[in-house]
């Protein structure tokens, strides 16, 4: 009798571009607002005008005058709506019309900011929305201790979309698997299988996992990339706050293997008004973090058309310009 093979060894992807961005612009350009759970009341047609709507040319050359090396987008949460048709995710919830938008806003994105050399990443759920039960129930399935059926559903998702995009997308964020357990397990569906089908068309692609608003920033599995480091309101400078540096390796870089990086807000909230910090602050502190060897996503909003929010658009112009010029 023949014994099972071990799994091909993992190889994390190389992120030494990442590192070398220092800094990115994250957004939450969502049917409804960040984190909502409140039934989203937004007619199809109304979410599917918006995003034809969005101006992806304007905001690349917005990115590109600001100096932003890469940007991140969310292709949706709670509300069910996303920003990009998916067959299988139709066909799962069965939901008509669609609550995927007919245009292709990532492949649009990607094509305007690689002209500009921009990187384009994705944030992407890693839990049914939770705001519409339709969708939630079918995804969900009959739920067990590891919410198996809702791993291998939304794993079908993903991948359709990563096979679409291939190397037009250079990341993943993913949000909600907060729960350990549940995906750090011998057997698929687990971290390792959802990052196969987040990779599956292009295998260069960076991942993050998010384990939730934690200090000491940490990686949650081998088969992340780069830390998630959700530190919404927090800014860790002090010990304790920051990562344990007796784990970090070639030049504070990785933390257990992954690329150090931070997720934090721009804004008092998620895309929300007013700027927190000025300009100076913001500056000094991208930059002592990148003197740690570690990558800031700054979080700012669009307006519905797409553009940088007028408010925060200085900000991000200063902080791109600054960073740029201290290369």
């Amino acid at each position: 009798m023949s014994t099972p093979s071990s799994p091909t060894p993992w190889k994390r992807a190389n992120t030494d571009w990442f590192k070398d961005c220092r800094w990115g612009l994250f957004t939450h350009y969502l049917a409804d607002s960040a984190s909502n759970l409140k039934p989203t009341v937004l007619p199809v047609g109304d979410w599917n005008r918006r995003i034809d709507a969005f101006d992806v040319e304007g905001l690349a050359r917005q990115l590109a005058e600001a100096h932003v090396p890469y940007f991140v987008i969310t292709l949706g949460q709670n509300s069910g709506f996303y920003l990009s048709p998916n067959q299988t995710y139709d066909d799962i919830v069965g939901i008509k019309p669609s609550k995927c938008s007919q245009r292709d806003l990532i492949a649009d994105l990607a094509r305007a900011l690689s002209a500009r050399g921009i990187r384009l990443m994705a944030y992407v759920p890693g839990t049914a929305p939770a705001s519409d039960p339709i969708a939630k129930e079918r995804l969900e399935g009959k739920p067990d201790e590891r919410m198996t059926e809702l791993q291998r559903n939304w794993e079908a998702v993903v991948r359709e979309w990563s096979l679409r995009w291939g190397k037009a997308l250079s990341g993943w964020w993913v949000d909600g698997p907060y729960e350990k357990e549940k995906y750090q397990h011998p057997d698929a569906p687990n971290y390792r299988s959802f990052a196969e089908a987040l990779k599956a068309g292009n295998p260069d692609s960076i991942i993050a996992f998010n384990n939730g608003l934690r200090t000491p920033i940490y990686s949650i599995t081998e088969y992340e990339d780069y830390t998630p480091g959700e530190i919404e309101r927090d800014l860790p400078v002090a010990p304790g706050c920051l990562p344990d540096y007796s784990r970090l390796r070639n030049f504070d870089r990785f933390l257990d293997g992954a690329q150090l990086h931070i997720l934090t807000i721009m804004g008092e909230w998620w895309g929300k008004h007013p700027l927190r910090f000025d300009d100076e602050f913001t500056i000094a502190y991208t930059k002592y973090f990148n003197g740690k060897g570690g990558v800031i996503s700054w979080d700012a909003p669009l307006t519905v058309g797409g553009l940088i929010d007028p408010a925060f658009h200085p900000q991000i112009t200063a902080l791109g310009h600054a960073i740029h010029t201290a290369r």
